[in-house]
């Protein structure tokens, strides 16, 4: 460690020292591992602006580019009350107009050591702003390295050492410089997965279902990915109405947590659609057609299911008809209390044998009943048998069966998801 990393007065170390070199490859290695520990951009960026300081400055000022202007991340300080005199998060003007060092920085220049700080112009609002920051920071030397990626410069990394203080040397501006390059490519690296997740919810919004012509029934759903994937997944839902007044409700999983996963949901999401309103067989036939058609048009290989047929009478009760491809039993929740899982009707998953004989099952539905359609992540857990989280689900139905159906659904997911490790798609229906 050297004198400067211990907080003790510069002494004749040489700068090329062996210590001095191991102690830079110490900081360019521990600055490595703090900017690729998190796709959180401004978080791995105050864990460097902490790591720096006081090894290779006093101070230490993270600004990022922001549309027209920037916005000043973080500020870190060997004495946090100096820190705290600077507000860090406001927004500061761009650099086309400015003739502040920082503004040449982020127009394209190199790195860049300042040890004069005259009176700033008061036109220039982005000098005066990185003038009244350096009086702050009792700043003697300061060092502008670019975060630059790709020929784009995406902020800078401002090092301040406190008055009196000797400038940075030759291989100290090297350090900082390749310090500013690995912060660019983290930088650029959380915002490229930003827009992938951007572009994944917005295709998973796209490709949920239209419920239109449903008006008259009382329907909630929702889909929600797993948290250390990308927003979209190949679980889906649907519901939609027959020509004969009758509906079709479904879900199912298409093997897969990736984009490609959720086009192949598409296609099957689709082509049921099809099926279903133009075929007119009951669940199991349209169960059977899928399978054929799926395996014969595309490359989809197994896909758990479950399509279900409600028929709504105005006279009478309400009955649903379904088949299960692979898939859980869907839950039937009475007002009373007591809970059912649909656990008849089942075959083997889509993808094995179009020539499977499937069977439909029929069942009356009691008046304020909640009939809950959904997908293994709400309930599987690692290790656990799937007895246990199907019992779980039956039990906080059954707590939840008078609730409005929003509200259920609602809690159920809330009450499910703390240990969420896979997608999970929600459809439940109240009968009147």
């Amino acid at each position: 460690m050297t004198k400067r990393e211990s907080g003790q007065p510069e002494g004749p170390v040489s700068p090329s020292s062996p210590e001095v070199a191991a102690a830079r490859l110490r900081l360019l290695a521990e600055a490595t591992r703090a900017l690729a520990s998190s796709l959180d951009a401004a978080e791995s960026l105050r864990r460097l602006a902490r790591l720096v300081v006081p090894h290779l400055a006093d101070a230490c000022v993270v600004d990022v580019v922001e549309g027209d202007g920037l916005r000043r991340l973080t500020v870190t300080d060997r004495d946090p009350e100096r820190a705290l005199r600077v507000l860090p998060g406001g927004f500061l003007p761009g650099p086309d107009d400015s003739s502040a060092p920082l503004a040449r920085v982020l127009r394209g220049g190199g790195p860049l050591a300042v040890s004069d700080f005259p009176t700033p112009d008061p036109a220039d609002s982005l000098q005066a702003a990185q003038w009244a920051l350096y009086r702050t920071l009792g700043a003697g030397s300061a060092l502008i390295v670019p975060m630059r990626v790709r020929q784009q410069t995406l902020g800078a990394l401002t090092f301040v050492r406190h008055a009196p203080a000797a400038p940075f040397d030759e291989q100290e501006q090297a350090l900082a410089a390749d310090l500013g390059h690995r912060a660019g490519l983290a930088l650029d690296n959380a915002r490229l997965y930003a827009l992938q997740q951007y572009t994944a919810e917005q295709l998973q919004l796209s490709l949920l279902p239209d419920m239109t012509g449903l008006g008259h029934l009382q329907l909630a759903a929702s889909y929600v990915a797993a948290r250390e994937r990308a927003e979209v997944g190949g679980d889906w839902y649907d519901a939609f109405p027959l020509p004969d007044g009758s509906a079709i409700l479904a879900i199912g999983d298409v093997i897969g947590h990736d984009l490609a996963a959720a086009v192949r949901m598409g296609q099957l999401r689709n082509m049921l659609r099809a099926l279903a309103y133009d075929s007119g067989d009951d669940p199991a036939g349209v169960m059977s057609r899928l399978d054929n058609v799926m395996q014969g048009l595309t490359t989809i290989e197994l896909v758990t299911a479950v399509i279900a047929r409600l028929e709504t009478p105005e006279t009478g009760p309400w009955r649903l008809r379904w088949t299960n491809a692979g898939h859980l039993p869907p839950l039937l929740a009475q007002p009373n209390g007591r809970t059912l899982l649909l656990e008849e009707g089942h075959a083997p998953i889509l993808g094995v044998d179009p020539a499977l004989g499937r069977t439909t099952a029929c069942v009356t539905l009691p008046a304020g009943s909640t009939l809950l359609f959904y997908t293994d992540g709400l309930i599987e857990r690692p290790g656990e048998d799937i007895g246990r989280g199907l019992t779980r689900l039956r039990q906080q139905a059954a707590s939840l069966a008078r609730q409005p159906l929003a509200v259920f659904r609602d809690e159920l997911l809330n009450r499910f998801s703390d240990d969420q490790h896979d997608d999970i798609a929600v459809l439940a229906l109240r009968v009147p």
